[in-house]
């Protein structure tokens, strides 16, 4: 007992780094090392990655890993499951619908009480006019009343009752749903353990920890990959009017359903795609000539030589009986001995004449035992590697290989025939009784010499290409004689692991498709064809629970500088805008941000990507406290010799005023017509400037004009300009000369 305690190692998780999709784990595990170097780490999540699985021993310690492997164990789980919360919900759904139904009944009772009124006897035509009983008729309205009174303080308490408890059931049911995929539901949990070999780097296979005595402490790194991860940049910038400085917080919403939850632990933040493969690709040079290089060796073996007569005793003793069906004696129970072994990978094991059994008396099966100095007939050949083996001039150069995927199945050979026309082997029961002699007759056909060869068959040129998963022979596993006929006695890849993780890899890919927030851009889709990656500066908390979380990254210095814009001839209202320059060597990615100025919350605004050393402007919204006015005038004359040209004259009058207690700068954008007319001028007057053309989104449209004017705190200016189109006088500007 103590050594199987010695042997599991608890981890603890250390830091995660997310990715565009799914994020990369680092778990850390201590303990000392066993006399067999065999180390179960436990902790891991179920929907991992196996295959990204990864361990190392921190620091030089004298022990190095050689082998990791994921196994999957069954444990009861504790009282702290999922299934609590959802007992709890239902217990309240239950409160509910009794507190629901008492309202309704409680409303049946007023309406029933409601309903009361005196209703007078039917008289007849002889009868003479009677009194009205007023005095029953108020009492009974005083009962009614009083009772409808009790009725409604009941109702109001009621219905108290039932909205306390549906909010209670909204609150249980939104826990429910938002519950950590940590927790197990069921009373049998599933985890993942890590099986490490550690090995002395000084003395072989031993276990030596660099002291000799084996009992150091070995601290083990271990690494891996998970799906269900996902993030999203987001940013809160803080400035002080007038200054030309100020503070981005970059902040990310993280959001995971890894299976575990993530506490107290480092995270990075990368915008890297992690399935994407970045291993370089191996290049194989061909010589010209016939001497060719020798291909490195694979490990690969063929399969041994007769292995369709391994399982030959087994098919010679039929099927195996049901004990429910087929009570078979205690004398009996070795007359079905399970099938040879063989005793290495690559040397067959055929079984002896000893080891085939005779069937019981109890089954229906006619096939005789067979006699002394034959063989038993052969089996039908199965697919793939079970088909009889090429001559021996074949198989050399690999002249006849099998297919390339070992294990996989390849067409069906034809069964081998008797002299009367029917299959050797290979059909059911029934058959099996009918063609016993001609089996025999087979038998001696096999003695005499083996079949004439088909008439054409494919050959694969070259030696067979396995994969990796063949290649990893401490995960393939022997199928045994219950197996169908192209399975049996092979070896296949088996990873169990696979089977359990494949649910909660389903469920991890979900949060992929979760809303986003405002403004918020995907990292992948930001960062264009450059990859980032961003280090938070204290440990975090995230939960497993697949909804956004905020993390506060890092602070990040950038430029800013406060401008106004405006264009009146489409909108007379300022406009104010922020000028950010990065001058770090991280890019900034596209998200929201809040504003906040002079401990004033401004607007959330969309952040475009900002590269390093790039300016970008964000805009804030309208500033109400400057105004802009323009009029227009257009005047419309002639000129040239003999007044062939027509000459339209813009005149723009524009006016700005500052009514905020700081200094102000404005840019009023105005637009001159283009025009690719040879005969047709356009002629400026103005002292305005062209901006510069980039190729970023702030990219100016044609025509473009710009006046900066610096405004002083209560300040006003007043800019005038125009412009002026010839056109000959035979023609006219399309929708008219006399426009704005």
């Amino acid at each position: 007992m103590e050594s199987e305690v010695a042997q599991r190692w608890a981890s603890s998780l250390d830091a995660v780094v997310v990715y565009a999709q799914g994020a990369l784990c680092t778990r850390v595990a201590r303990g000392t090392v066993p006399a067999d170097g065999r180390v179960r780490v436990t902790g891991m999540p179920r929907s991992m990655d196996p295959g990204s699985l990864r361990a190392k021993v921190v620091g030089d310690q004298g022990v190095r890993v050689t082998e990791v492997r994921v196994e999957v164990d069954a444990e009861p789980s504790g009282t702290d499951t999922a299934d609590t919360l959802r007992h709890e919900m239902e217990r309240l759904r239950d409160v509910c619908a009794a507190a629901r139904g008492r309202r309704d009944r409680q409303l049946i009772l007023i309406s029933e009480v409601t309903a009361l009124r005196p209703v007078p006897p039917t008289r007849k035509p002889e009868d003479p006019p009677r009194r009205t009983p007023a005095d029953a008729w108020l009492r009974l309205a005083e009962f009614v009343d009083e009772r409808l009174r009790g009725l409604h303080l009941r109702l109001v308490e009621l219905e108290e009752d039932l909205r306390r408890v549906e909010h209670e059931l909204s609150v249980a049911t939104d826990r429910w749903v938002r519950a950590s995929t940590d927790v197990q539901p069921g009373h049998v949990a599933t985890t993942v353990v890590a099986v490490l070999t550690l090995v002395g780097t000084g003395t072989g296979r031993g276990t030596s920890t660099g002291t000799g005595t084996g009992t150091g402490t070995v601290e083990l790194e271990l690494e891996y990959g998970v799906p269900g991860a996902v993030w999203v940049p987001a940013y809160r910038l803080t400035h002080r009017q007038g200054d030309d400085s100020g503070t981005l917080v970059l902040r990310a919403s993280v959001a995971q359903r890894t299976g575990e939850d993530w506490t107290g632990v480092r995270v990075g933040l990368a915008t890297a795609d992690l399935r994407r493969r970045t291993d370089l690709p191996r290049l194989r040079s061909i010589r010209v000539g016939r001497r060719q290089p020798v291909p490195a060796p694979s490990g690969w073996r063929e399969p041994p030589v007769g292995l369709a007569d391994l399982f030959s005793g087994y098919d010679a003793a039929g099927p195996r009986p049901v004990p429910a069906a087929v009570p078979v004696p205690v004398a009996a129970a070795g007359a079905f001995p399970p099938p040879p072994v063989p005793q290495g990978y690559g040397t067959p094991a055929v079984p002896a004449l000893a080891q085939v059994p005779s069937p019981p008396a109890s089954l229906d099966y006619t096939l005789p035992p067979p006699m002394p100095g034959t063989v038993p007939p052969p089996p039908p050949a199965p697919l793939g590697y079970g088909a009889p083996p090429p001559a021996p001039a074949e198989l050399t150069g690999f002249a006849g290989a099998p297919p390339a995927a070992f294990g996989a199945a390849g067409p069906a050979p034809a069964a081998p025939r008797t002299p009367s026309g029917r299959p050797s082997g290979g059909a059911g029961p029934a058959a099996r009784r009918v063609a016993a002699p001609d089996a025999m007759a087979s038998a001696a056909a096999v003695q005499a010499g083996p079949p004439p060869p088909p008439q054409s068959s494919p050959v694969a040129v070259g030696p067979p290409q396995p994969s990796s998963a063949e290649l990893d022979y401490a995960a393939l596993v022997l199928s045994g004689a219950e197996e169908n006929d192209g399975r049996r006695g092979r070896l296949f890849p088996h990873t169990p692991y696979d089977a359990v993780a494949d649910e909660y890899r389903r469920s991890a890919d979900a949060v992929s498709g979760l809303p986003l927030p405002g403004h918020a851009v995907r990292p992948r889709e930001s960062a264009g064809s450059f990859d980032h990656r961003y280090d938070a500066v204290a440990r975090a908390d995230i939960p497993s629970d697949g909804t956004w979380h905020t993390v506060t990254v890092t602070d990040i210095p950038v430029g800013l500088r406060t401008e106004y814009v405006c264009v009146p001839s489409v909108e007379q209202t300022v406009y104010a805008t922020l000028v950010l320059s990065n001058a770090t060597d991280q890019a900034l990615l596209a998200g929201p941000v809040e504003v906040t100025s002079d401990d004033d919350f401004l607007t959330t605004a969309a952040l475009p990507t900002l590269a390093p050393g790039g300016v970008r402007r964000m805009g804030l919204g309208p500033a109400e406290g400057i105004r802009v006015t323009r009029r227009t005038n257009l005047r419309e004359s002639t000129s040239g010799l003999r007044n062939n040209t027509t000459v339209l004259a813009h005149q723009i009058h524009v006016e700005l005023g500052n009514r905020l207690a700081h200094p102000v700068t404005v840019e009023v954008h105005e637009q001159v017509p283009v025009t690719t007319e040879p005969d047709v001028r356009i002629e400026e007057r103005a002292d305005w400037t062209a901006p510069e053309q980039d190729s970023g989104p702030d990219r100016h449209a044609p025509g473009t004009r710009v006046w900066r004017v610096d405004l002083l705190a209560g300040g006003s200016a007043t800019l005038d300009g125009g412009y002026d189109i010839r056109v000959p006088a035979a023609k006219a500007l399309v929708g008219g000369n006399r426009r704005s």
